[in-house]
Formats: C-alpha cells, structure tokens, sequence
C-alpha cells in the first residue's frame, strides 16, 4: 500500500482532486441568482441542456421551429427524470418545469437564453436578432456553439458584449464540464455570472478565450481526425479504438466519432481546418456524403446493433505502439498550442479543461503533465 501510495497514478489522481476543487473555485453561486432559463434548440444538445436546467430546479422554456423536435427532445429528458429521481412526485415536478414554447414566448421572461442550435453563423445570427429585443435587459444571452468565436456571431447584436459561450459537452447529464466563452471586451460581471449560472447546474465552469474550438475541440478534433487518418491509411478501427483504451482513454476516438455523429464532427473539423490549416480525410467525407453518420444512422466506421458497436474480433490489431503515440502526440502537440496561445490562463487549467472536457485519461494528470513526465527526448525517440 505504502508504494501505491507513493506512486505517480496516485500523484496524478489526487492532483485531479486538487484541479476539480480549482476549477469549482472559478465561480461564486452568490454572483448570480436566476429562475428562468429558455433554450432555443430542441436537438440533442439543446434538449439536454433544457432537461438538466431542469432537473436542477429550474423553469426552462424549450423552443423549436418544429414540433416533432421537442417532442424528442421531451421524451429524453423523462427518460433522464426516470433515471435520476425516485419518487412520483419528483417525476412530476420536473415534468412540469419543462415546457415545450415554440413561439419562443419564453424569451422575454427568461434570466439566461441559451443558443443551442446546429453550427451555422447566418441560422445564429438571425436568432440573436429576433430576440435581442425582447430580452430582458440584464438577461444572460449565451451560445452553445463548439466552435465558432464570439467574435463572428456577436456582430449582429446592438450590445455584442453581452453575448457570451456556454459549451457544454455531450452527454450533458455526464460530462462535468463547461467552457465559459469569452471575448477580449466581455464584461467581467457577465463572465462571473455565466460561471455562476455553470456551479448551479453542479458543473465546473472554465472560462476560455474566444477562437476556434475553443480549448476542448481545437484539442479534441485533431486527435479525432488522426484516427480517422490512420483508417484511412488501412489501420482498423478497432486497433485504433484498443490503442486509445489501452492508454486510459474511456472511448476510442473512432467509437466517440460515430457517437457524436460524423456529419457534426465534419462540420466542427471544416471549421477548425480554415484556421489551422489541416486536411479533413476524404473517408470522412464520403461516410457523411453516403448518409453513413455514426450511430445515429445505424452505421459509421461501425455496423451498431440495439445500440452497441459491432466489432470484427478477429481484426489486426497493427502496431499499437505506433497507433498510440499518433494519436496521444496529435493531442499533445494541440494542447501546447493552446497554452502557447493564451486559449486558457495556464497549464493546470488546460490539463483539468481536458480531463474533464474529454475524460483524458485522469490518472495521467493531464496531456500537459502526461507530456512533462515523459520528457522531450523520449517523446522525439518514440516518434
């Protein structure tokens, strides 16, 4: 026990302790009081978002254009109340704090205003425009976009200061984490504000600066497309999948691609390739162009039965150790950028940012940590 005790998994796990409790002490559930919040998205991003307010206590209008989309959204979230509450009566409150409003009468009422609809500047825009009138004047107007700044999407508004990002990771109900987005010229009240409005909902707000991807996704999506790369180039995805596992990682980045939905990762790496200058693998490409989505769609880089991926068990496995530092030195290489970059204000917040963002692998301390322990010419020589 002494020599467990004494080793580096035990450092790295208790220093994840010590990052989630940093984390919690970014915001102040005093700094902001709030009852109402209206989500405009009935997708599974926003119908989630809306469902965990929720569950939280909190009334929440769920607006859509169609109401066959909050209709889905509706039936998740009582399939989430189910799962996390135990009496009828508990069922039935949340139930009605939930309320379908397509008209988006919600809007005027609402203390937070949560933009969570697919990554399309001009769709988000002309959203910002409809209800910035109607909004409240000390309202919350935040967006759940991935990975387009604030700077682009902020232009159409008579007060673009106010619009900040509030990206949440999915699942909603649980991934810890959420991405405070923040421009150059974003109020400090209103930073602490949406940082307070994350504790509420029992998440670990990260206040990030404006670009694209932001932190989680701008690290993410080139791992992510460094899998796609080497299946591609004829590796298998389950010898991509295993080598990811094997290095602590709780999905394979193939597996997390089709359960994201290829179309959206597409979308997110079009985006991120603009400004960074890497290729999107045609094989993306073609999977999205043939309907071939992920599990959604029944079928992506995997065939999915009853919701499970089905595997090829005889498939070579290649060799792992050059799959894995593909795709861990990817990742790593992304999150020097960032802290080079300025994305976050130093390397423990970026290591607990993808930690819990991500679910890096926690008993390695962080890809930051993970990079220092090993050392720079070791890394050179595995390469």
């Amino acid at each position: 026990v002494a020599r467990l005790a004494q080793g580096d998994t035990v450092k790295n796990l208790i220093r994840v302790f010590f990052l989630q409790n940093q984390l919690n002490g970014l915001g102040n559930k005093e700094a902001f009081q709030f009852k109402h919040v209206h989500v405009i998205g009935g997708g599974i991003m926003g119908g989630d978002i809306a469902a965990w307010c929720a569950l939280k206590g909190f009334k929440v209008t769920l607006q859509d254009r169609d109401p066959k989309y909050l209709s889905n959204a509706l039936k998740r979230a009582n399939q989430l109340f189910e799962r996390k509450l135990k009496t009828t009566h508990e069922l039935n409150q949340v139930i009605d704090r939930l309320i379908p409003d397509c008209s988006g009468f919600g809007v005027s009422h609402a203390d937070v205003i949560i933009e969570a609809i697919f990554e399309n500047i001009e769709a988000k825009q002309a959203i910002y425009k409809d209800i910035e009138p109607r909004m409240k004047a000390d309202a919350i107007l935040a967006t759940n976009t991935s990975s387009i700044p604030l700077e682009t999407l902020c232009t159409v508004l008579e007060k673009p200061q106010r619009l900040v990002g509030l990206h949440f990771f999915n699942p909603v109900a649980m991934m810890p984490l959420v991405e405070i987005v923040k421009m150059v010229d974003t109020p400090e009240h209103i930073i602490s504000q949406a940082a307070s409005f994350a504790l509420h909902l029992g998440k670990l707000p990260l206040p990030v600066k404006s670009s694209p991807g932001f932190l989680v996704n701008r690290i993410l999506v080139p791992y992510l497309i460094e899998a796609v790369t080497l299946y591609d180039e004829g590796c298998s995805a389950e010898a991509i999948d295993h080598a990811a596992l094997n290095f602590g990682m709780p999905m394979g980045p193939v597996e997390l691609a089709d359960t994201v939905g290829l179309d959206i990762c597409q979308s997110v790496a079009i985006n991120l390739s603009n400004s960074y200058g890497f290729n999107v693998p045609d094989i993306l490409n073609q999977k999205v162009q043939q309907g071939l989505l992920g599990k959604k769609s029944g079928s992506g880089f995997y065939g999915y039965k009853k919701g499970k991926a089905v595997r090829d068990n005889d498939a070579d496995m290649g060799n792992q150790s050059e799959i894995q530092n593909r795709l861990v030195y990817r990742l790593l290489n992304e999150a020097a950028a960032c802290l080079r970059e300025g994305i976050v204000d130093d390397k423990d917040l970026l290591d607990a940012g993808v930690i819990f963002g991500t679910g890096f692998a926690p008993f390695r301390g962080g890809p930051l940590n993970y990079a220092n322990s090993q050392g720079s010419e070791s890394m050179i020589q595995n390469m």
